[in-house]
């Protein structure tokens, strides 16, 4: 067994898991998984750099994770970083912060090998179950972007393209500084357009018709399965692997949109750094099972955190 530490900085949020792997017997035994909205993304694709607030919300991140990293001993440990940093002009700030803390260089990694890393960790539980046909298609709905990745044992197709759930909102529900509430038709129109451009592009590359099964990652589709399921609060172990049908996620979705800030800070099972991000969120992934003609989504705890950590395994 190899104790490692895998840390997933995203757009939103950024995670850490600590866990013992053995890659020759799939073995796996987690000792800590923790995420904190850092919102490292902020206005990034109106300015094109990353936020000062936003850089010290991530450091203090990373203080937090380095502790515990250094309390269980991990022997490895591997920083990925995602969209935001990949974009911003001042993305040398953010690697030499992360490797004054943590004594690690970020990997600003493409948006393919990001779909590499989640389809690993979605699928590698799912692929000796016979109920779920195959090929998969694991689509991981992060804060910058989408990937779809198509594929059975291995991955086939992969693409990840610029529509999530912070891009959406800040780019067609924020006026004037505020998110607008509820979201006018035009604004929703707006984001639907954006999603099946993105679609469109993605259709290029990854055979999204060929899909058997659904794999929904990341906060958004999570955030739609506890509330589907009527959680009064968080609880991973009755999300991960739940099967979400197309309707339910169309009412969630129509009820989140019509919503204010206030209602949706008042559903117990929205983490309060999802709360005006959720609907731009929802929307992508009721736009891409509409898409892919999805009666359900299959979804997941176990994403792109997992594959990294299988990785460096």
């Amino acid at each position: 067994m190899t104790r490692v530490a895998a840390v997933d900085c995203g757009t939103n949020s950024i995670r850490l898991l600590v866990a013992d792997l053995d890659p020759a017997t799939g073995a796996f035994t987690e000792l800590d998984r923790r995420m904190t909205i850092v919102r490292l993304g902020q206005g990034v694709d109106r300015t094109g750099r990353l936020a000062e607030e936003a850089l010290e919300r991530t450091f203090a991140a990373c203080r937090e994770f380095a502790e515990v990293i250094r309390d269980l001993k991990a022997e490895r440990v591997r920083f990925v970083a995602t969209s935001a940093s990949r974009d911003a002009e001042n993305r040398a700030d953010f690697v030499r912060g992360v490797v004054d803390i943590l004594g690690v260089e970020p990997e600003v990694i493409s948006g393919d090998q990001e779909a590499e890393f989640s389809f690993t960790g979605a699928t590698k539980e799912l692929s000796g179950r016979d109920d779920l046909a195959r090929p998969f298609l694991v689509v991981d709905i992060g804060g910058g972007s989408t990937e779809f990745v198509v594929g059975e044992e291995h991955v086939r197709a992969a693409r990840s393209v610029d529509v999530g759930c912070v891009r959406m909102t800040e780019r067609h529900l924020v006026a004037e500084g505020a998110v607008v509430d509820p979201a006018t038709p035009e604004r929703i129109a707006a984001i639907r357009a954006d999603i099946e451009a993105a679609l469109d592009l993605a259709e290029e590359t990854v055979p999204l018709e060929e899909a058997r099964t659904l794999v929904g990652l990341a906060g958004s589709v999570t955030t739609v399965a506890a509330i589907a399921l009527g959680l009064t609060e968080y609880d991973w172990t009755r999300i991960h692997h739940a099967r979400i049908s197309l309707e339910q996620v169309r009412e969630i979705t129509g009820k989140l949109l019509a919503s204010t800030h206030e209602q949706r800070a008042a559903i117990p099972a929205i983490h309060p750094g999802r709360v005006d991000v959720i609907c731009a969120g929802a929307l992508v992934l009721q736009a891409v099972m509409e898409r892919v003609g999805a009666r359900e989504v299959v979804v997941s705890e176990h994403d792109i955190l997992d594959g990294i950590a299988w990785s460096i395994a």
